[in-house]
């Protein structure tokens, strides 16, 4: 390895429960392209004995095969591992105003149960 050389990592890994039904579209090409959000909570007890819960939610997008695959095998309330990276895209609305959206671009995505969360 040389010194000075700038390494970088995107990838994220998360388990949680899916939000809805996932939604395929096709780009103008023809592509298919599924998106989704996916929920995950965390539970925790306060120095002060309070129960505290956060729930944080993740737009998913997945394309090609893989996006078929999510519509086909993937439903609602159901829990999944998505394994991916991070993008953010910006976009500018009718009155001028800029957007941005983090979504997690799926690599691989694994069900892991077949009911509820």
């Amino acid at each position: 390895m040389e010194m000075g050389t700038a390494r970088s990592l995107n990838k994220v890994m998360i388990i949680g429960c899916l939000d809805g039904t996932p939604e395929m579209r096709y780009t103008p090409s023809g592509r298919p392209v599924t998106s989704f959000s996916i929920a995950t909570t965390r539970t925790w007890v306060s120095s002060e004995g309070e129960q505290h819960e956060e729930t944080e939610w993740f737009s998913v997008v997945a394309w090609g095969s893989l996006a078929e695959l999510c519509v086909q095998a993937l439903q609602e309330d159901q829990q999944v591992y998505i394994e991916g990276r991070l993008q953010t895209r910006g976009w500018e609305d009718s009155s001028g105003r800029r957007h941005y959206r983090t979504e997690v671009v799926a690599q691989d995505i694994i069900p892991l149960s077949d009911g509820k969360c």
